[in-house]
């Protein structure tokens, strides 16, 4: 059997022409045979410059070994009119050059790119079988292990919780004209019973996304996302697709079609939910201000975590705190009653979101309270300030945090983190009842990204916040009647 340029044996042979497969493929020139499946391609392009850097692949041979192909910007117009996904083609001549290290969607050391001499041609009779994909899915282990490396772009596989911040309980509504505007959509997908990952589509990824989704008579659950790049945001874990990005449904590939029989035979995992931190708007109306509990706590001035009475002064609880003592500050942590048309919910202040409604911070109205009443001890718990009671009858647009805390227990108190400008209209129907539904239905919300964290507090005081009111039952605060 001859040996070809750079020592490469043939694969097989027919009338004495090689052909080679893609395990054989090494760096520099090679003068054989390639067949294979076009799998995809797309435009790969300099984000600085905004320039085509050329037309690049996803290539699987008869042996289902895949591997990166690249056309330069000056060859595209030659090949281009032939190329169709989906189709085998055999090339005669080409040039392995090495794999990038950046955004990599093949595991393969080199990349076949065409050079001035290669030949192109379509094989419509195949006696040889073909896969027709290859997929690279990998765990939320994984993707937290590579995240914001920028090598692999791999695959992920899970069931949607949401979509643009509805869940799949009923029909999610996508918005086109917001899409054009945005151009991307915001999907939470969990892969089995792992935690919750937020999925970014950009562009076309977010088109075909739409469309794709608009074109199932039922509404699709299982979705695979082809080469997504992993990133920390907001110290979160989140997905994006990337220009090689492909978007898969319900019945679409085998991999989705075992998916969605596995889910179909674990219900249960669909109700479950392990997920970090996710945000969302509600509008509504503030019914009450609830009474019996405190509306502040101490915090310490460094990190805003509770803060303790020790021997001589106070100390914070955060083990991570810098601070071993502290001078302690008041901050809000008041609890409301809200209602919209058609439910009622309660919310817990704490931080900004107090100051925001009130314009006065709670540690100015805690000094007011004891300037004006010398004869209480520090230890007098403060009454709720007119402050406070003011904002009853007020409606908002709340951006509040669920946390897995809410999908525990009867817990049903959720944290406000930012509002924005009260409504001139009557809350929005549905409003506070979807908030609900997060809790009872165990689905994490998500929203606007305006909806971020609150700055002025830590973790811990939510943490706080979430053990005094845990015991509260919200069936014994009574709901304001709405005039018509």
């Amino acid at each position: 059997m001859a040996m070809k340029r750079n020592g490469k044996s043939p694969a097989s042979s027919e009338s004495d022409e090689s052909v080679m497969f893609f395990r054989d493929v090494s760096l520099g020139p090679h003068e054989t045979r390639l067949r294979f499946r076009l799998i995809h391609f797309w435009e790969a392009q300099n984000p600085v410059k905004k320039t085509l850097i050329g037309l690049e692949m996803l290539l699987i041979d008869e042996q289902g070994t895949v591997i990166q192909g690249f056309i330069p910007p000056g060859r595209i117009k030659k090949y281009l009119p032939e190329m169709k996904r989906g189709s085998v083609y055999e090339l005669i001549n080409f040039y392995g050059s090495k794999n990038k290290p950046m955004y990599r969607v093949a595991d393969h050391i080199a990349t076949v790119s065409f050079a001035w001499n290669s030949e192109l041609s379509v094989l419509h009779d195949i006696p040889i079988p073909f896969d027709e994909d290859r997929f690279r899915m990998h765990s939320y282990e994984d993707f937290e292990a590579n995240c914001d490396l920028k090598g692999d772009l791999y695959d992920v596989l899970g069931h949607m919780k949401l979509v643009d911040g509805q869940a799949l309980t009923e029909r999610p509504t996508i918005d086109e004209a917001k899409l054009a505007t945005t151009r991307h959509i915001m999907v939470h997908v969990q892969s089995h019973e792992g935690p919750v990952m937020k999925l970014y589509l950009w562009d076309q990824a977010a088109t075909d996304f739409c469309k794709k989704f608009k074109s199932y008579e039922n509404t699709p659950t299982v979705l695979l996302v082809t080469a997504v790049n992993t990133k920390r945001l907001g110290g979160n874990l989140a997905l994006s697709s990337m220009s090689p990005t492909r978007v898969f449904m319900d019945y679409d590939v085998q991999p989705t079609i075992d998916y969605f029989a596995w889910l179909s035979s674990n219900p249960e995992i669909a109700k479950q939910v392990s997920a970090e931190d996710a945000f969302f708007e509600c509008t509504a109306t503030i019914d009450d201000v609830v009474h019996g509990s405190a509306w502040y706590y101490i915090a310490c001035t460094g990190c805003h975590s509770k803060a303790t009475k020790g021997a001589n002064s106070l100390i914070c609880t955060n083990p991570r705190c810098v601070k071993d003592t502290t001078a302690g500050v008041a901050q809000y942590r008041a609890k409301i009653s809200v209602y919209d048309s058609s439910e009622q919910g309660f919310f817990v202040l704490l931080g900004d979101a107090g100051f925001q409604l009130t314009g006065r911070h709670a540690s100015e109205l805690v000094s007011s309270y004891f300037e004006a009443n010398k004869d209480k001890g520090p230890d007098h718990e403060v009454p709720v300030p007119e402050a406070l009671i003011s904002i009853v009858g007020q409606t908002h647009k709340f951006c509040v945090k669920v946390t897995d805390h809410n999908f525990s227990g009867n817990t049903r108190a959720i944290t406000v983190t930012k509002i924005l400008p009260p409504e001139t209209s009557s809350p929005t129907k549905g409003s506070v009842d979807n908030a609900i539904a997060a809790t009872s239905m165990e689905a994490v919300q998500t929203g606007s990204e305006v909806c971020g964290p609150s700055k002025s507090r830590g973790d811990s005081a939510d943490e706080e916040s979430k053990r005094t009111f845990d015991s509260v039952d919200p069936e014994k605060v009574k709901r304001a009647r709405c005039e018509k």
